[in-house]
């Protein structure tokens, strides 16, 4: 298993040391191989100037024989600077191979990268976040998702947690062993459209994804997902599932509305075969941005899903991108037909 820093430096930072040292003797009591990428601890400051630095880890982590799995440190803002450095001479398509890759929110657009290049994907945890949990254990359905990828190298299906986690407002070593504030969950709720419906899924974080077409965070982000191609073509999207989740940002519903309008203009809507969306971080503003998507949207039909246990909230799941999908709200199951990745352990 390689670590890579993506995005932010976190890792690196010394006020991190005591959740990497948790998250280590985890996995290593899983019996993995556990190794950083080159760049991965240089920290907040170097990570942020060297967006080449990031990407090179990745390139050599797909190089790497050794390693089975790309575990995504964290999220951040500004992955999309490693562009021009795995697409301007086809650089990751050359380097890609069928590794496990695990990441979310910023990490969305490393998946479209590899997505781009025909690599399946896994979204919903990685290794700060989830493994790093500052509880005695990692979050019982969070651990159990995790095992399953660990031991078989895909998910098979996915169901609703029995609860649900506010969120820690102190990851320092004084919160270690803390328990979180625990709430009971509602499970899958349809909120339109037929219960079942079918496809491979594709998204992610929509804060990232506004980010392709907007400015507002970055000047030069819409010119290098657009110079590059980075989010897929309308016809990519036909038949397929949208996942969406929204980020620890929490978006106030005005914002969600410009975000959720700007994927309208792509025409993914008219062509996808359903949504599937992540409960938002401590369940803020989730009524308003219900309302938004379906106001947005504009169509009956089109089935929408939400509190999938995936993204920011917790406890997470594990979502397979790119593997054919069923979900069955009536139910409360996604199914996923098998994905044949290589097990690690």
């Amino acid at each position: 298993m390689k670590i890579v820093s993506l995005s932010g430096g976190i890792l690196g930072e010394d006020f991190a040391k005591h959740e990497v040292e948790i998250g280590l003797r985890r996995l290593k009591e899983y019996g993995l191989k556990v190794e950083f990428a080159e760049n991965a601890l240089k920290g907040c400051k170097y990570l942020k100037e060297h967006p080449e630095a990031r990407a090179k880890d990745l390139l050599n982590a797909f190089g790497d024989p050794e390693t089975d799995m790309i575990l995504c440190a964290i999220g951040g803002d500004d992955t999309y600077r490693l562009l021009p450095y795995l697409f301007e001479n086809n650089e990751l398509k050359r380097a890609v191979s069928d590794k496990i890759f695990l990441g979310f929110s910023d990490t969305t657009i490393n998946h479209l990268m590899l997505h781009k290049v025909g690599l399946n994907t896994f979204y919903g945890q990685a290794f700060l976040p989830d493994v790093c949990e500052l509880d005695t254990e990692m979050l019982p359905y969070t651990r159990r998702y995790f095992e399953e990828l660990l031991h078989t190298g895909t998910i098979r299906e996915i169901r609703p947690s029995e609860v649900w986690y506010e969120e820690r407002t102190d990851f320092g070593e004084s919160a270690l062993g803390t328990k979180r504030n625990v709430h009971n969950n509602k499970g899958f709720c349809l909120l339109q459209g037929k219960s079942v419906f079918q496809g491979e899924i594709l998204g992610g974080c929509i804060e990232s994804m506004y980010d392709i077409f907007n400015n507002d965070r970055y000047e030069d982000s819409v010119r290098l997902c657009q110079k590059y191609h980075l989010f897929p073509s309308p016809e990519d999207w036909n038949g397929k599932i949208l996942l969406l989740e929204t980020s620890e940002e929490q978006p106030v519903p005005e914002e969600y509305r410009k975000m959720a309008l700007a994927l309208k203009q792509t025409g993914i809507f008219e062509r996808i075969s359903g949504m599937i969306c992540g409960k938002p971080m401590d369940e803020k503003y989730a009524d308003a941005y219900q309302n938004i998507l379906m106001e947005v949207t504009d169509n009956p039909e089109l089935p929408i899903v939400w509190d999938i246990n995936v993204g920011h909230a917790t406890p997470r799941c594990i979502i397979p991108l790119g593997i054919f999908a069923t979900v069955d709200a009536g139910r409360q199951v996604i199914r996923f037909r098998q994905s044949g990745n290589t097990h690690l352990s």
